[in-house]
This record gives structure tokens, C-alpha cells and sequence, in this order.
């Protein structure tokens, strides 16, 4: 199962209006980094950078002046998130942005059933919150020191860790003795255990006078005694 993990930054709050100025991706295969991204800074093309959106992210007009329009990337875009599911935290914002940078380009809008959005699964998960990314990171033991504003392509990073433990952690595939395995292990793994026969019986760890006892023992409950039956049997 192929899924891509991804964040935008923008220019502001209103996807009819505003740009995406940063697009991250990361590359998941049955749950698992493949090492393969896609990230690109672009220029918003006229869209003035709102005050408190760069306060966030630290993207300045100046930085985005020379990098290419969202037009200029989205056939790569379209390669790489092809086929997958599409994971974002508080996925809506993130999917209205793309939806509406494809529609001035007139491609078709992502299908809702293609997102996983990892904020509705951690207030599923975790009711009582906080369940924003750093607080999530803290909640995981995931390193988010090195985050000190937001950034498309390390959320994407941080999303991904956080992902896997919110369906369920890594679980480790522990194969004793198998006579085959699937490559697929985003499924139940069944495993086969196969018990060999010992070469030589253990020495008995009774004793003759203690078998001997036991049988006196056994004599002397009287006929009705269930260890007399078990005995005979």
C-alpha cells in the first residue's frame, strides 16, 4: 500500500484567495519511508504573503521570488501522489489548497476518499487532546526540537512518525520457523510454529520411592477417590 504523507505552507487562510507557497511530500509503503520525497518552495505569483502567515512559517516574498509557479510543478506532483492515498494533519486546509491550485489549472480535484486526515484520527484516539502536531510528537516520544517554525517537507516528516503510532505503532514480524511469508505485512501476519520432535525423551524427574509413595497415598483415599479413576484409566 502506497500513501504519501504531505503539508503545505501558504500565504494566508483562504484557499479561494491565497497560494501555496510550500509543498512536502514523503513516499510511505506499507506504512514504511521509502526515502523518496517531493518538495518544492513556489512562487505565489503575485499573492502578498500575509503578516501572520509568515510568522508562522518564515517564508518571505524575497525567498519565493526566484522559485517556480505552482504550474511549473504540478505534473510532477500529479506523477508522485499518483495512485496513493494523500495523509495530512487537519487534512481539509491542506486538500482545499490543492483542489483549488488544480482548478485554476483546470485538473480535477483530489476524491475525498483518498485523504487520511491524521487530526480526525487522534481525536478519535486521544478525545482530551492536545492533539496538534508537536503536541502528538510529545504524547509520541518523536523528536520535534529542530521545529522551530512550521515547514511543509519536515511536518511531513513529523506526520509520518506519528501516523504510524496513531494506527497502531511498528510491530515487529517475529518468524520462528515458516514455510512461507507474504511481502505484505500492512496485514495480520500469521505466523507457523513448527515443534520438533526430541531426539531422546527426558529422564523421568520422579524418583522410585516417590512414585512409590504417591501410589500408598493414592490407596488409602478409599474407592470413591477421583485419583484412584485417574490412576486406573
Amino acid at each position: 500500500m502506497r500513501e504519501i504523507i504531505f503539508d503545505t505552507e501558504t500565504t494566508g487562510l483562504d484557499a479561494r484567495e491565497d497560494r501555496i507557497i510550500e509543498l512536502g511530500c514523503i513516499e510511505m509503503v506499507n506504512r514504511f519511508p521509502t526515502g523518496r520525497t517531493f518538495h518544492h518552495y513556489i512562487n505565489p505569483q503575485g499573492r502578498a504573503i500575509n503578516v501572520e502567515a509568515e510568522a508562522v512559517h518564515g517564508i518571505s516574498a524575497a525567498h519565493l521570488a526566484d522559485k517556480p509557479g505552482f504550474h511549473e510543478i504540478v505534473e510532477d506532483f500529479l506523477a508522485f501522489i499518483d495512485g496513493a492515498k494523500l495523509v495530512a494533519h487537519n487534512a481539509g486546509f491542506d486538500i482545499n489548497f490543492i483542489n483549488a491550485e488544480f482548478a485554476r489549472l483546470g485538473h480535477p480535484a483530489v476524491a475525498p476518499e483518498r485523504v487520511v486526515d491524521t487530526l480526525a484520527l487522534a481525536r478519535r484516539k486521544h478525545p482530551m487532546g492536545p492533539n496538534s502536531l508537536d503536541a502528538l510528537c510529545r504524547r509520541y516520544g518523536i523528536d520535534n526540537g529542530h521545529r522551530t517554525k512550521h515547514g511543509a517537507l519536515l511536518d511531513s516528516e513529523l506526520l509520518a512518525e506519528v501516523y504510524v503510532e496513531l494506527i497502531g505503532g511498528k510491530q515487529a514480524a517475529l518468524v520462528l520457523d515458516t514455510v512461507s511469508a507474504s511481502a505484505d505485512t500492512t496485514e495480520t501476519a500469521t505466523v507457523e510454529i513448527v515443534l520438533q520432535a526430541r531426539p531422546a525423551p527426558l529422564a523421568p524427574r520422579l524418583s522410585d520411592a516417590e512414585r512409590e509413595a504417591h501410589e500408598k497415598m493414592i490407596e488409602s483415599l478409599g474407592e470413591p477417590a477421583l485419583w484412584r479413576r485417574i490412576a486406573a484409566e
